[in-house]
């Protein structure tokens, strides 16, 4: 029922898994795991909770509506945890549609952090398998079928000795081999790839040049426990640089190193601890991160390029779910930093703006898959855009321009 993370294969522990064991057998620095496959998944399944069953995005968070481990994998389970001596693990989807070419589902399955005990883990599992068929991931699915059809869905769940980080990010390699793209943040990566903070920007050249824009790290989350706790930056550390130019360096050569194993360039999630650093994950670029462009001097709004086209249309300020039903297609979504279950407003939307994150975000990533434009960690969009004003949008250059009369969108390259 369960497999080393050495011994995982994608046909029954999911592209995500099958990755990481061959990263771990390359001698890339992977933290040892364990995988439950597919097919422990397939085999808990009852009739009252079928593989294939709709589970909303409340029942995720709750655990209902999916099936239940039996005892010979919870056995299982504590065996495999009892090589760790209690120590915390971060438990992970690895679903047969994830991190494929086509497709990265990039936020829409459940991680689980800082889980300990067989309850716990067995619970975050459960979690996982409940996240295959939650609201949001549904959406994503049906709005990727055409370019990326999926075969029938199945969810694989990957325990991992989970990395206290002192500093996390994502990083891009990149398709011509000349520029790697790096966004870091204090503590775990769930700032930095929920885009809930202002990460640090670098862009490494192949001569060994380091170009970096720091950003407005104000948040960290770390482990507490078994808990996970956002807290405040102190005020100097926001804008320390999280990196030096030779560790920026060393993450581009093992980024080089995993896109040469791997066959394509790849987006890697990565995080350092006083061991060193480790890789988290690594998945195809499904879709190139807009170059850095020049805003115009006319826009009164500039950001992050995160997804190019240019989209013309309403603003739609959303602050949370209630505000989602105001949303109509053809408006610009204006948030602070989108959630992974607001994946089926940019089935909608014309556009996104957020007030934080980084073109590596997930909510990045799926802009640009969906094909939207998106600029980025624009300071203070939800208050200096009024509600239903006239937008114009340049995901390439990172621009908003705010218009005088609002206008139903008509146009969108």
């Amino acid at each position: 029922m369960i497999r080393w993370l050495e011994d995982a294969v994608a046909q029954d522990c999911g592209g995500k898994a099958a990755t990481m064991g061959a990263l771990r057998r390359s001698g890339f620095p992977v933290p040892e795991g364990f995988v439950i496959p597919f097919s422990a998944y397939l085999a808990a399944a009852t009739p009252s909770a079928p593989p294939d069953a709709d589970v909303h995005d409340d029942a995720v968070r709750s655990g209902a509506g999916v099936p239940v481990i039996p005892p010979e994998l919870t056995e299982s389970i504590a065996r495999h945890l009892s090589r760790w001596s209690g120590a915390p693990v971060a438990v992970r989807s690895s679903a047969r549609d994830e991190d494929t070419r086509g497709a990265s589902a990039a936020g829409q399955y459940a991680t689980v952090l800082g889980a300990r005990d067989v309850a716990s883990v067995s619970a975050a599992v459960r979690t996982c398998w409940s996240s295959l068929h939650s609201d949001r991931a549904r959406s994503y699915r049906h709005g990727r079928a055409r370019r990326a059809p999926a075969g029938p869905g199945a969810m694989a769940v990957l325990v991992q000795r989970l990395v206290d980080a002192r500093v996390s990010g994502v990083m891009f390699t990149s398709s011509r081999g000349h520029v790697t793209r790096i966004e870091s943040a204090w503590g775990l990566g769930i700032g930095t790839v929920g885009g809930t903070v202002d990460p640090d920007r670098y862009e490494v050249h192949d001569d060994g040049t380091v170009m970096r824009t720091i950003g407005r790290k104000l948040t960290r989350s770390d482990r507490s426990g078994d808990t996970i706790r956002t807290r405040r930056v102190p005020e100097p550390q926001r804008v320390a640089p999280t990196l030096d130019d030779a560790l920026a360096n060393t993450l581009r050569g093992l980024g080089e190193g995993i896109a040469d194993l791997l066959g394509a360039p790849q987006d890697i999630e990565w995080a350092m601890d006083g061991g060193g650093i480790w890789i988290l994950q690594a998945r195809p670029v499904t879709a190139e991160v807009p170059s850095p462009a020049s805003a115009t001097a006319s826009s009164p709004l500039r950001g992050i390029a995160g997804s190019r086209g240019i989209a013309r249309g309403p603003a739609r300020i959303v602050t949370g779910p209630a505000d989602f039903a105001r949303v109509r297609r053809g408006d610009i979504l204006v948030c602070r930093y989108t959630d992974p279950s607001w994946t089926p407003l940019l089935r909608v939307a014309a556009g996104v703006v957020t007030e934080t994150g980084g073109a590596l975000s997930h909510a990045a990533i799926v802009a640009r898959e969906h094909g939207i434009p998106a600029v980025l960690g624009v300071p203070g969009a939800t208050g200096r855009i009024i509600e239903s004003a006239a937008l114009t949008i340049d995901g390439a250059r990172g621009t908003v321009d705010i218009h005088l009369a609002p206008r139903h969108p008509k146009e969108q390259k």
